[in-house]
């Protein structure tokens, strides 16, 4: 086990490209953190990184304060498991979670035990002399893991590793790797660009875009309280409602959308000071935070045409338009009947929102 530090680190490419810049982080003991983002956002190179498949520009990476920087990969003692699985196809499932051991010249006795042991742990105790493409895919894949996990090394380094499997099978998954890392206590650094794993699986989630870190938090911190509005649009399925419009002062402070919604605002809202009359401001609002009612309650509400339902078992997404722009709320099916080319009054949960500048920062 071991604790991780990545202190401004930087990598850069001969043509002068930055793919991470200045990543600094701390990764408890134990810990199972998520890097998440598009893709070309620096989290499988900040990934590489640690593994040492990639030279580190500038910066520090310590394990348990140890600098790792210029340390060869197999002398920083991780376990990866990659997209592919890359099993050899030519080796036994023994062989495969044995190989490790080999390389580094263990009894044979021991290696025997060890697999033997890390086959029971992931349920491939019959598959033992199997090769590869006798497998399914959920089978290779614990094969991958149980090739990490062999020789009990100090962190365990995910990439992408459930890419490659249908979702039911990735939902599985999900819940074995996460169970496995429970058991054994080792730390664990996963990249994945599904929100759903992200949220699942993290202690903590990094949420990367062009290279740099835009939050780090638990996963019910990023969603609730997102820190800029690429996060609040990135995290969550459907992702949150935007509502662009200025703060005018009509008796009070209130959010006007151009040709849409009217919000009455208190200071309470803003992590800063209100910005004056006149400001462009941006709006957020998950879609299950926007609902039908027969009567607004308080809330404030609005009136909206509905252009699509989505009936998914145990909600429904309702599509409308404001101010332009589509947007959605979510409800329980069996909360009412709402069907296209209604007009239901939409009632907005003020405790929810998210206010954001022009340049997306939170207010």
């Amino acid at each position: 086990m071991a604790a991780l530090q990545l202190s401004d680190i930087i990598k850069r490419y001969d043509n002068g490209f930055e793919a991470v810049k200045g990543v600094s982080l701390s990764i408890r003991d134990g810990e199972f953190v998520v890097f998440v983002g598009p893709s070309g956002c620096g989290k499988t190179t900040t990934l590489r990184m640690i593994a040492g498949l990639e030279g580190i520009t500038s910066g520090d990476l310590l394990f348990d304060n140890e600098r790792m920087n210029d340390r060869a990969p197999k002398d920083r003692d991780v376990g990866m498991v990659f997209q592919n699985y890359a099993l050899y196809p030519h080796m036994t499932v023994h062989e495969n979670i044995a190989f490790p051991l080999v390389i580094r010249r263990e009894s044979r006795q021991f290696i025997k035990e060890r697999v033997e042991e890390v086959a029971r742990l992931l349920g491939l105790a019959e598959q033992l002399q199997r090769k590869p493409k006798q497998l399914s895919g959920g089978q290779r894949q614990r094969v991958a893991l149980g090739r990490a996990i062999v020789r009990r090394p100090r962190v365990f380094l995910f990439d992408e590793p459930l890419s490659n499997l249908d979702a039911q099978l990735r939902v599985q998954m999900r819940a074995e790797i996460l169970g496995l890392q429970r058991s054994l206590g080792t730390t664990a650094v996963y990249v994945t660009h599904d929100q759903m794993e992200a949220m699942t699986m993290g202690d903590r989630i990094v949420v990367m875009q062009g290279g740099v870190v835009q939050q780090t938090a638990p996963p019910e911190e990023v969603y609730n309280n997102p820190a800029n509005r690429f996060v609040a649009g990135f995290l969550g399925s459907p992702s949150m409602n935007f509502f662009t419009g200025a703060i005018v002062r009509d008796g009070g402070m209130v959010f006007r959308e151009h040709d849409g919604v009217s919000i009455a605002l208190e200071e309470r809202m803003f992590r800063t000071t209100p910005p004056p009359e006149g400001t462009v401001v941006v709006l957020g609002i998950r879609p299950e935070h926007i609902t039908p009612v027969q009567e607004p309650n308080n809330q404030p509400a609005f009136s909206a045409q509905v252009s699509l339902v989505e009936y998914l078992g145990h909600e429904m997404l309702i599509h409308f338009t404001t101010g332009g722009t589509a947007k959605i709320s979510r409800m329980s099916s069996g909360a009412g009947a709402v069907a296209e080319g209604d007009r239901p009054l939409l009632a907005i949960d003020t405790r929810r929102l998210c206010l954001f500048g022009a340049d997306g920062q939170r207010l």
